[in-house]
């Protein structure tokens, strides 16, 4: 970074001791001998005029008389440099200018290098002027670049006026300007050049078009791009390549991606030829906008116009086919790159890597390492993270663990991001002991944790009710001299909100509204907290001061008070709300519709609710999966199954993936409707969706087979599933139990009730209270007593109803001495009052 630095005087530099020629080949001679004859004379104190009392007179005289490589080698300039300033300098280098200017250049040089001599603006200015008249702009930039780190930032004023004022007229002047310009831009100190350019254009000076696009380079970020561009078009100052590359880069940073496409084909026009960085640069955009097929033609184009990709090329492509889901594309596109002679390199295997864990396509994995490894090609850091990043979001936390030992036994140099992954997914599944040793793990490698790595391990403790640890790291952020910062504060709301702690909460979110208070997230924690539980009072205090203290609300603001009255059934508020939601500058979301068409539904408009979503559709609003499951479970619960399997159907022709809560629903109704051929087609078209059925898919097909009369087939269900190790619920076989004992088939509802309890399944008085009611009201006697008498071995004590319900039904059995028995028994164990 260049900067302003302090100025030495000239007797303050350092002295070298290197000379120009050995001073053993000078011989001594007089002043007034001629420069030719004493070509190889030292210059010694005695040999000069040193009469005279002017140094610039007296050394202009012993450069001219005995030659520059030899005066300033010799003795005697050695004693009197240190007597020069500045000034005296200038005067000499401006005076070899006019006679011979190759001696000033040496005289500069010579100064600048063996004596370490500080020259002033004025001299660096004169030599840039001599450099520009000989063509050696590269020697000029050097002399500008110098200056620059001398003056710094903000120098261009100063620098302006002195070109002006002493320079003015000099030839070259405007190629000094331009490297002037030049420089100040390619050293990112923009404003300085902006302001040289703005003297150039009073002097009529034109910009070079390097200046430009160096410029521009500089600026393609800002909204001045375009000023520089129009006055860049305006002088007439041809673009090159360079300035396309610059141009098509900027607009694709605005997404203007068919007018970046018309400059790269109006290179062509112009004589210009495109090159691999700008059709780089585009498919590079299409990619990342999702049109890779756009890319692919683009890379086609770069083919036929005689262009050759480059590793980047290929590489941008392969990582646009991976995110589109085309692996056997990308791989086949790495053969093509081979087969140009490019070896795809450890950028594009990372690349490969990422995809294919994309897609979930962990069994391939080993072989692409495999292949990275006969390439000659190590796994680098980047790898190592990519897979555990990956694994992680595949919960297998295991493996990425594994992963991060190897990097440590490897002797990688470790960063806090595969750390903070793996934390992360250690408290997502509730491994709070193994999050706490990797942490600690971590301080012992020598890496001190960040603050957001802080905030994930804060945030998972909290997440998971731990919200003593969660304290404990506060207080070492706050001892590590950390902020701690609203994710973290809001962290610690939500785990008081979902724990109980309502008070606690409160107290907190007052505390740090007090500090905070224009925060709109720690409202909306509260509010959501409120409007869950019921508390919508509170909610709408809490709203009433949002907007009383000025502060905007958001939608999630709004979606949480919406849903708080559709919880109510207060519709005529929800809806008011609703219509307010654009008076604060919001639109409504996906998730503000589907919150008042659910409420809509439940209340049995079914028409207000099918036309809130055609308003959704015109607002551009695009409708989710979630909210088309609720149009389906309204409709279902209105018995209007037509309907349902129309919404399905459309959500299948807008791209939406219904999900198993969708299928679920609608399977359910249909069995409800005893149509169990339609119910099965359904789970069948989950199967070819590659939809895993869930517990609550079978727990519904088992039920509907129970209630229309396939009680063999929800067996032959419940035993297939069993054998293929399916984790089944409890439902499962509380409705096989029931349905059995309801047909009287004892034995089987006995076989289930003991794979219930073999499943270890929490078995509570409920389960035996059903079973024995129903066989109890079938007059399955002895059955009844087994299962009571089962419930009491296993420590469950009856309730006084099924302890009455067992008198009754074996009194109307007849068994009186039984009954008699029973009663005695149940008295003497509390179980009954005398």
């Amino acid at each position: 970074m260049l900067r302003r630095v302090h100025k030495w005087k000239p007797h303050h530099f350092p002295r070298k001791s290197a000379c120009l020629c050995p001073l053993s080949l000078f011989i001594f001679t007089k002043p007034s001998v001629s420069a030719a004859k004493v070509e190889n004379e030292p210059v010694t104190a005695s040999s000069v005029d040193t009469r005279a009392d002017d140094p610039v007179r007296e050394i202009l005289t012993g450069l001219r008389n005995f030659g520059l490589g030899n005066f300033l080698a010799g003795e005697y300039f050695r004693s009197v440099f240190w007597k020069l300033n500045q000034p005296q300098v200038d005067q000499i280098i401006d005076s070899l200018r006019r006679e011979n200017s190759d001696d000033a250049l040496f005289f500069f040089y010579a100064l600048r290098n063996d004596y370490g001599f500080w020259h002033s603006r004025d001299s660096q200015f004169v030599v840039a002027h001599v450099l520009a008249s000989k063509r050696r702009f590269a020697d000029l930039q050097l002399v500008i670049k110098e200056m620059l780190e001398q003056e710094g930032f903000g120098s261009a004023p100063l620098l302006c006026e002195l070109l002006v004022g002493n320079f003015a007229g000099w030839d070259s002047n405007s190629v000094v300007w331009d490297a002037l310009a030049f420089a100040y831009s390619r050293y990112e100190m923009v404003n300085d050049a902006l302001l040289v350019l703005a003297y150039m254009k009073d002097l009529n000076f034109p910009a070079s078009t390097p200046t430009y696009n160096s410029l521009l380079h500089n600026l393609r970020r800002t909204d001045m791009f375009w000023d520089i561009y129009s006055k860049m078009r305006d002088n007439g100052d041809s673009e090159n390549e360079y300035t396309s590359s610059i141009l098509i880069d900027r607009l694709c940073e605005q997404a203007r991606l068919q007018d970046a496409i018309l400059v790269l084909r109006n290179s062509k026009v112009n004589g210009l030829s495109p090159s691999v960085v700008s059709f780089n640069t585009i498919m590079s955009r299409f990619c990342k906008s999702g049109f890779v097929d756009v890319a692919k033609s683009l890379f086609c184009m770069m083919l036929k116009q005689g262009l050759y990709p480059d590793a980047y090329s290929y590489n941008i492509l392969i990582h646009g086919l991976c995110i589109a889901g085309s692996i056997e594309e990308a791989l086949d596109l790495i053969d093509h790159m081979k087969s140009q002679g490019l070896k795809p390199d450890t950028v594009t295997y990372n690349i490969l890597v990422k995809g294919f864990l994309l897609l979930g396509l962990m069994d391939g994995l080993g072989q692409l390492i495999q292949d990275m490894l006969l390439a000659g090609l190590n796994p680098n850091v980047v790898t190592y993270t990519i897979l555990i990043c990956g694994h992680c979001q595949m919960g297998n936390i295991d493996e990425g663990l594994k992963l991060l030992e190897e990097m440590v036994s490897l002797g990688f140099q470790l960063s806090l991001i595969p750390y903070s992954v793996l934390l992360s997914s250690l408290c997502k599944y509730g491994h709070v002991e193994e999050a706490l040793r990797l942490f600690y793990d971590m301080e012992t490698t020598g890496l001190k944790p960040d603050l957001i790595t802080y905030s994930i391990l804060i945030h998972g403790l909290c997440k998971l009710g731990e919200v003593q640890s969660a304290l404990k790291f506060y207080r070492e952020i706050c001892s590590d001299k950390f902020f701690p910062n609203s994710f973290i504060h809001s962290s610690f709301l939500v785990a008081m909100c979902e724990n109980g702690m309502t008070t606690e909460a409160r107290k907190y979110f007052e505390d740090l509204t007090s500090n905070e208070p224009n925060n709109v997230v720690f409202y909306n924690i509260m509010i959501d907290r409120y409007v869950k539980f019921g508390n919508i009072e509170e909610a709408s205090q809490l709203y009433k001061r949002v907007i009383e203290k000025g502060i905007a609300p958001t939608i999630v603001t709004l979606n949480s008070m919406i849903y708080g009255f559709c919880k109510e059934k207060n519709l005529g508020e929800a809806r008011k709300l609703f219509q307010r939601i654009t008076h604060y500058g919001l639109l409504p979301n996906a998730v503000t519709y589907t919150i008042l068409m659910n409420a809509l539904g439940e209340a049995g408009y079914i028409q207000a609710m099918i036309k809130l979503l055609q308003e959704m559709e015109a607002s551009n609003v695009t409708p989710t999966h979630i909210t088309y499951t609720v149009i389906i479970k309204c409709l279902c619960r209105h018995c209007r199954l037509n309907d349902s399997l129309q919404v399905l159907n459309d959500m299948h022709f807008k791209g939406l993936h219904p999900d198993q809560i969708t299928y679920n629903t609608i399977i359910q109704c249909f069995c409800k409707a005893h149509n169990m051929e339609k119910a099965f087609q359904l789970f069948n078209e989950m199967l070819r969706l590659k939809l895993e059925p869930t517990p609550a898919t079978y727990n519904v097909l088992i039920n509907g087979l129970c209630i229309n009369g396939g009680l063999e087939y929800a067996d032959r269900l419940l035993i297939a599933l069993e054998e293929q190790n399916f984790c089944l619920s409890k439902i499962a076989y509380t409705v096989m139990i029931k349905a059995h004992c309801a047909k009287g088939n004892v034995y089987r509802a006995v076989l289930f009730f003991h794979k219930m309890i073999d499943k270890k399944f929490q078995i509570s008085i409920s389960d035996y209270s059903a079973v024995i009611n129903r066989l109890c009201k079938r007059r399955v006697i002895a059955e009844a007593k087994y299962f009571f008498l089962m419930m009491l071995s296993n420590g469950i004590s009856p309730d006084e109803k099924l302890c009455k319900t067992m008198l009754k039904a074996f009194s109307e059995s007849g068994g009186h001495g039984s009954a008699s028995e029973l009663l005695a028994a149940m008295i003497k164990t509390g179980l009954l009052s005398g």
